[in-house]
């Protein structure tokens, strides 16, 4: 049975059928969902013969640099005159792994002033009421998922060619941390199952993300544990925190981070994990929660930000000192949910 409805289907397959050139573009700081999402989608389009291009904001991680057909991504912050221009005539244009048009920070206004039919593909709560066409599903590991059973419903599983099926198992893989968390769903394994039998090799692809990485990303993490993560038992909750003058101690890159405050979270008692990275012109900060915590709320209400129950993120305009402080202060407001999830996991267990 179809996670979508029937009349969606049916638009989506007769705008594909009528509208000339497409496009695929997905949020700032692309993560492995974003761009495995988005690969797949396009690598599918084109089997159709379709004219579509794909824009990423900014840079990607390098241990992501390997997928399939990501030497065909435009990114934007390098490549804006064109970029724009694609915007400008693309009939209609596929937001991946983003639920409103701010997510894509640096062409927010072009994309909200683009004529094209805008196509929603995602799994993250309160989509905005900004496009034109909703794939909207939260109770699924990743968007690349939602990628998966999109072909499956207007197409069949042999379309599903081995770069499609790599592709939507790194989104896959990297959105629910290696399977261990949002991925409680038999679809999920059922997808996994049938991206094996198209030919990926999950060891090989774990290898090519995880294994990869620089020996200044693995200091920046030693570093971080050792010098920079605070933790308060009191209320549950561990945050790690890091300078501009950190970052470029450790030379740091896009997605060096990734993965961080889940060390944090995965401490003895710790249910609340922050990290707080600092930028040139705000703070960066991503959460992470177990059980029913919502860090989707709490990054909602304090932040401007948003997510997932679980996972989510938000931005800070004080300084990090500040940041950090308000955050402290902050933490007996929610100090009996963050005791009660405790109990409610211990009963679980």
């Amino acid at each position: 049975m179809s996670k979508f409805s029937r009349d969606s289907l049916t638009e989506l397959q007769n705008l594909l059928e009528t509208s000339g050139p497409l496009l695929i573009t997905t949020h700032y700081n692309p993560d492995g969902d974003a761009l495995g999402a988005s690969l797949a989608w396009l690598h599918f389009l084109r089997s159709r013969g379709k004219a579509v291009n794909l824009i990423v904001p900014n840079d990607f991680p390098d241990f992501l640099g390997w997928m399939p057909g990501i030497d065909q991504a435009l990114i934007y912050f390098h490549h804006r005159h064109q970029a724009d221009r694609l915007l400008a005539e693309a009939e209609m244009i596929f937001c991946l792994d983003f639920n409103t048009f701010s997510r894509v920070d640096l062409f927010t206004k072009e994309l909200t002033q683009s004529s094209g039919k805008k196509i929603l593909i995602d799994h993250h709560p309160d989509p905005a009421a900004e496009f034109d066409l909703y794939f909207s599903v939260t109770e699924t590991s990743s968007t690349a998922e939602l990628i998966y059973d999109l072909i499956n419903d207007i197409g069949t599983v042999e379309e599903i060619t081995k770069p499609i099926a790599d592709c939507i198992y790194v989104g896959i893989m990297t959105d629910t941390g290696s399977f261990s968390y949002a991925c409680n769903y038999p679809e999920t394994y059922e997808a996994v199952a049938q991206l094996v039998r198209s030919g990926v090799d999950c060891e090989s692809i774990h290898r090519l993300v995880y294994d990869t990485y620089a020996e200044s990303r693995i200091r920046l993490l030693g570093y971080c544990l050792s010098e920079r993560m605070v933790v308060l038992d009191e209320f549950a909750t561990a945050y790690i925190w890091l300078s501009i003058d950190d970052l470029n101690q450790f030379n740091f890159k896009p997605g060096d981070t990734e993965g961080v405050v889940n060390y944090a979270l995965s401490i003895k008692g710790i249910v609340f994990a922050a990290l707080f990275t600092e930028k040139k012109d705000k703070v960066r900060i991503s959460f992470r929660s177990k059980g029913d915590f919502s860090v989707n709320e709490f990054a909602k209400t304090l932040y401007s930000g948003g997510g997932h129950r679980n996972a989510s993120g938000g931005d800070s305009l004080l300084p990090l000192e500040e940041t950090l402080l308000q955050f402290e202060s902050v933490l007996p407001e929610y100090k009996d949910a963050l005791r009660q999830t405790i109990k409610q996991m211990e009963y679980k267990s």
